[in-house]
């Protein structure tokens, strides 16, 4: 399955990185596949391997802020593996079949 979540600590101002970095740092420590952008964290795994270190990466950032925001989104298929990168592979080999162009 892959997890993309992301964990948001409230009343602490718009500068969150610090507290952000600390629920990565949970998740690249795990040394399960995954994958940061500018909106959420993915991680791929086993349900039971997934989402303790979701569960850990909340707690901290809660060590930032008493209150968090947490959403996750969950792609659990049976027999798929290494599905951050094929995933992005399909769209890309799509793309450059027609050269990137809008169709419509």
């Amino acid at each position: 399955m892959i997890a993309a979540f992301s964990v948001t600590p409230l009343g602490i101002g718009e500068d969150v990185g610090e507290a952000v970095a600390a629920a990565v740092r949970v998740v690249r420590r795990s040394g399960l596949p995954n994958r940061t952008d500018a909106m959420f964290t993915s991680i791929e795994g086993e349900w039971d391997e997934v989402m303790p270190v979701i569960k850990e990466a909340i707690e901290a950032v809660k060590a930032h802020s008493n209150r968090v925001s947490t959403v996750i989104k969950i792609d659990d298929r049976a027999g798929v593996t290494d599905g951050l990168t094929a995933k992005v592979a399909s769209v890309e080999r799509h793309l450059a079949e027609d050269g990137g162009q809008v169709r419509g």
